[in-house]
């Protein structure tokens, strides 16, 4: 254990030691006087005797609170090997995750879940709104079978945020290959069993990810069974998410706007809080019109948007999608989200201004996506501060964002926008700059 470990404000640990020591001192000089001066009298005795208890009292309040601060920090976190110097990382770095900054994503897709991979280490006041306009693939084939919201996009983000030994991670993404089973994952299953349990698809996902031990919170943005759909500008309507995302390659046109096949989508309550609650929105990455948007399209979720002191900050995609983007400068996809909020909406802007390897390049234009071009100068004009950088990560040939470099950014602009300004936060703002400084090293 390092010698000033224990002195990291906020540690709960330093006043309770403090107490424990002054009601021992208290104790031992009451019981000193009283046997050295016993011929003073009954009164005097009497006074020192009730010293000697309020000593030993505080004693025992401070080993009790000490406890109770320690197990507090515990909660929910695994300890392999008993040491001095693992239990000091451990309650240090649990005191950094329980004071970070409170933030919102809202989206779906594989963005959103490896987005909050790299947030989940600087704090656990995570929330992830998720959006249940999916209706492909296994999630698809549950939500039809089974007349459940779809598990997908929700299931990858409790995996993202959970607490769980590698094995248990690839159970839960496992594929069947063969069967009636084929193509469905084990995770979806899982979710879907939970649902069968539960009073409410909110209930089942609750109950998952405190099986799980998720760090932070997923929420469905809302309970309402919706479809998507999309009309182009050449007057073609579309239904279904999966439907607009993988249209015939002869089809060129470009969608117009994004709606639900219902109107009055209620949102679930507990996510309207979270936005209004929050310190930084964060938009995507993600699909725009599949992923992104369906969750603005909630009554009462631009509302909140517009009326949170919460910095909103778009994480624009990398690449552009097919059928979705196609074409799309950085000022195009913020175009769109403005189109189905309001003028204004977004705060700051996250874009990846890096190059990539020519040859993965020519592969993606084959199937039809290209660099966001950023159009800095429109976008500037639009109001919006840009921020730009290397944020990209190539694993097996394709183009991710870096769940590090991106919650890096993150964790800055709260940190010197929102917590640095506040002077009752000054705490909370000094253990996002140890656990920024930490992940440097």
């Amino acid at each position: 254990m390092k010698a000033t470990s224990w002195r990291v404000p906020g540690a709960d640990i330093k006043r309770w030691v403090l107490l424990i020591a002054a009601g021992l001192i208290l104790t031992c000089l009451s019981v000193t006087f009283a046997v050295d001066n016993y011929s003073k009298g009954i009164q005097f005795t009497v006074c020192m005797t009730v010293l000697a208890l309020l000593g030993a009292a505080s004693v025992l309040l401070g080993i009790k609170a000490l406890v109770g601060s320690l197990l507090s920090a515990l909660k929910y976190t695994k300890i392999n090997t008993f040491n001095p110097e693992g239990l000091s990382s451990l309650l240090n770095e649990k005191r950094i995750l329980v004071k970070g900054p409170k933030i919102v994503a809202i989206g779906g897709g594989t963005g959103l879940s490896t987005m909050l991979r790299g947030l989940k280490q600087y704090s656990s006041n995570l929330t992830a709104l998720v959006t249940v306009a999916d209706d492909g693939g296994g999630s698809g084939v549950l939500r039809e079978d089974l007349g459940m919201l779809p598990p997908g996009d929700i299931r990858n983000c409790i995996l993202a945020l959970a607490n769980t030994e590698p094995i248990m991670q690839q159970l839960l993404q496992y594929r069947f290959h063969d069967g009636m089973l084929k193509g469905q994952s084990f995770g979806n299953l899982f979710l879907a069993a939970m649902d069968g349990i539960s009073d409410s698809f909110e209930e089942a996902v609750k109950k998952m990810s405190d099986v799980l031990a998720v760090t932070g919170t997923v929420l469905p943005i809302t309970l309402d069974d919706v479809r998507l759909c999309a009309e182009t500008d050449s007057g073609k309507t579309i239904l279904g998410e999966f439907n607009i995302g993988h249209r015939d390659s002869f089809d060129t046109s470009n969608i117009e706007r994004v709606y639900f096949n219902q109107q009055n989508v209620k949102p679930l309550n507990e996510a309207i809080e979270a936005i209004m609650e929050a310190d930084i929105v964060v938009l995507g990455p993600g699909s725009l019109y599949t992923s992104i948007i369906p969750n603005l399209l909630v009554d009462g979720v631009c509302e909140a948007l517009q009326k949170t002191k919460a910095i909103i900050v778009y994480v624009c995609n990398v690449m552009t999608q097919p059928c979705e983007t196609q074409g799309y400068t950085l000022s195009d996809h913020i175009k769109a989200i403005e189109i189905h909020t309001r003028k204004g909406i977004i705060d700051f802007c996250i874009v990846n201004t890096a190059s990539i390897p020519e040859e993965l390049k020519e592969r993606y234009l084959l199937d039809g996506a290209e660099l966001v071009e950023v159009d800095s100068d429109i976008v500037e004009k639009m109001g919006i501060e840009l921020i730009t950088g290397d944020f990209k990560a190539i694993n097996n040939n394709l183009i991710r964002h870096d769940s590090n470099k991106l919650a890096k950014k993150l964790i800055e602009l709260v940190s010197e926008l929102v917590l640095a300004r506040d002077k009752d936060r000054m705490l909370d703002y000094y253990y996002a700059r140890e656990r920024l400084n930490t992940q440097i090293k």
